[in-house]
């Protein structure tokens, strides 16, 4: 079996939520943050033979990237065999009970109370804003007829503030995440949010979901 650029893509980003992972048999990938704010799923082009979990996903990507173009060979059921030419690594699977691990069943927004279209450029302004002016807060805010995504510092009254407009809405709201919870892979989304904290981001180009959760200081009139 080998694992597809797309797929390294995925995992590499499901990496940077949570070091570690547990791969259930099948074509779908799943992971959660140790703080459980952020839940990310994916189905990809591999279907897996064998559940495994691995403990340090960066180190494994790393471990992978040392090759060309391997094989990965799972007929073994402590370890993983990745082969290329004459080299070899045995790469051992971890105890699925020391990893945190998504919920079997599958995440619903209680309700979708505000939607929006986000575009790749848009996504990459307000992030890079985000690094430039280094405001750790990003805030999705419905007035005047408007949503305006925002960046900046809400503990802050004098904060610079980068903002985009992405859409209409007859709401006033405000919904608050954190930047940091926005791990997601650059491309553009349809972005459902619910006033129950808690919001969904879909990618428009590849089969990914995330589930991200809002601030409770979050406000919905």
């Amino acid at each position: 079996m080998k694992l597809s650029s797309e797929t390294l893509i995925i995992l590499k980003n499901f990496a940077s939520i949570n070091q570690s992972i547990f791969v259930k048999q099948g074509n779908s990938l799943k992971t959660i943050s140790v703080m459980k704010n952020v839940l990310a799923e994916a189905t990809v082009d591999e279907n897996f033979p064998r559940s495994f979990a691995i403990y340090d996903l960066n180190q494994f990507l790393n471990g992978i990237s040392l090759h060309d173009n391997p094989e990965l060979d799972f007929s073994n059921d402590s370890y993983l065999t990745i082969r290329e030419g004459k080299r070899k690594v045995k790469y051992f699977f971890a105890d699925p009970s020391v990893i945190v691990c998504p919920p079997e069943k599958e995440i619903e927004l209680p309700t979708e109370d505000v939607s929006f279209h986000l575009e790749h450029s848009q996504l990459e302004k307000l992030l890079k804003a985000s690094a430039v002016y280094q405001l750790p807060d990003l805030a999705a805010v419905g007035e005047n007829g408007v949503i305006n995504l925002v960046v900046r510092d809400k503990k802050n009254d004098t904060s610079n503030e980068f903002s985009i407009i992405v859409g209409e809405t007859n709401k006033e709201f405000t919904f608050n995440f954190k930047v940091e919870n926005i791990k997601i892979i650059p491309g553009s989304y349809e972005v459902s949010i619910s006033n129950k904290l808690l919001s969904r981001f879909e990618s428009k180009s590849r089969k990914v979901k995330y589930h991200i959760a809002l601030e409770p200081d979050s406000t919905f009139d």
